[in-house]
């Protein structure tokens, strides 16, 4: 975890007045950066649809070397032929996300892997803000009968031990509350590794996001049904 957090610090330090998000472009794109596939899937075809920002994006990578295609690619060899649609948006915050639900359910997937919140944190927004929003995210879906995957996002220091604290708890107390499956944390083994993460020390490389399958596929399995031959 220490080095997770330092990490985590050289992050906040390169992001003066918690200003900038977690991309490159200084605007963000109003539907997703790309995706496997078509958006609109056959009767048949199951989806997951990985919903975030650019650390889901795969922002510096090709769209192929992303987690999300990097995911879709893992689970085809081992019998899951599912589709992973790409909505990522660099520099999307909670608030965002909730204006593309309309698009993410529109894809009809039966699980959404949320990883949003990191661009709220960065910026300091009020944590019951971005409590809601994750809230009213989770709810709508499940409205739907979308099975939700939330994943945790962790914060540096140097933003107070109340705030930060106070933002990681509110991931695994919204997935308690709603009882759905938890990643605690997107980049565990790849923050603070310096060979898995690219020149800007915010995005992973492709062997990064390749470790970041590697943290999402134990909870995603079991929610998984193969296909056989």
């Amino acid at each position: 975890m220490r080095t997770v957090l330092i990490s985590l610090a050289i992050l906040g330090a390169i992001i003066p007045g918690c200003d900038q998000s977690l991309q490159l472009p200084q605007s963000a794109p109003s539907t997703p950066s790309s995706t496997q596939g078509s958006l609109n899937p056959s009767q048949d075809e199951r989806v997951i649809v990985a919903f975030g920002d650019s650390l889901t994006a795969g922002l510096g990578v090709a769209s192929h070397e992303a987690y999300p295609a990097q995911l879709e690619a893992r689970l085809r060899e081992t019998g899951y032929p599912y589709r992973v649609v790409n909505a990522g948006v660099s520099g999307d915050t909670t608030a965002g996300g909730i204006r593309r639900l309309d698009w993410i359910i529109k894809t009809k997937p039966a699980i959404v892997i949320l990883e949003l919140g990191a661009n709220d944190g960065l910026r300091g927004i009020p944590l019951n803000e971005v409590r809601a929003n994750l809230n009213q995210m989770i709810q709508s879906l499940q409205n739907k009968g979308i099975q939700v995957v939330l994943v945790g996002m962790k914060l540096p220091p140097n933003y107070g031990p109340l705030y930060t604290r106070g933002f990681s708890n509110l991931y695994s107390e919204l997935a308690r509350e709603y009882d759905i499956p938890f990643i605690p944390f997107f980049l565990e083994g790849v923050a603070a590794r310096p060979e898995l993460n690219q020149e800007d020390g915010l995005h992973p490389t492709v062997a990064g996001y390749s470790r970041v399958v590697d943290n999402v596929l134990p909870v995603l399995l079991p929610l998984l049904t193969p296909i056989l031959p």
